[in-house]
């Protein structure tokens, strides 16, 4: 378990990647973003980007879940506590494999038994950022005996 004296500021955590899928990007924006271009095929083939294209909450979802299987799952997390300057900054598409990395930019002890960790988040394809994001949590210090 690493606790907030552990987390070192400027160190990247890769998070691995995940690959979405187009029944996954229908079946997601059905359910948590149901415009035209997520949803319907036509709508979308019609529209801005040629095809279906995953909702940016189902891309930051990703993010999350990469972001727990990556580090969160090793931290002494207590919550999150705020998102700042989310982006989309290029469509996630059927078939990609997405890749995320976390950078730790400060570590604030700022009360007993806490931290506040401010990290900025990447998720890319290939060569291409399609989000950042710059969270902030709190985790927990070391016990003390």
């Amino acid at each position: 378990m690493l606790y907030a004296e552990d987390l070192v500021s400027g160190h990247t955590y890769e998070l691995g990647s995940y690959t979405v899928t187009r029944d996954e990007i229908l079946s997601f924006a059905r359910q948590w973003d149901p415009q035209g271009f997520h949803v319907d095929e036509t709508i979308a083939a019609d529209g801005f980007f040629g095809e279906v294209i995953a909702s940016g909450i189902h891309t930051l979802a990703v993010f999350q879940r990469l972001s727990v299987l990556g580090a969160y799952n090793r931290w002494a997390v207590i919550a999150g506590r705020t998102l700042r300057d989310v982006q989309f900054r290029s469509p996630v598409r059927s078939g990609q494999e997405l890749t995320g990395s976390l950078k730790v930019t400060k570590v604030d002890l700022d009360k007993p038994g806490r931290a506040l960790v401010v990290t900025e988040g990447v998720l890319a394809t290939g060569d291409t950022t399609v989000l950042t994001v710059d969270l902030d949590m709190y985790v927990r210090t070391r016990p003390t005996a």
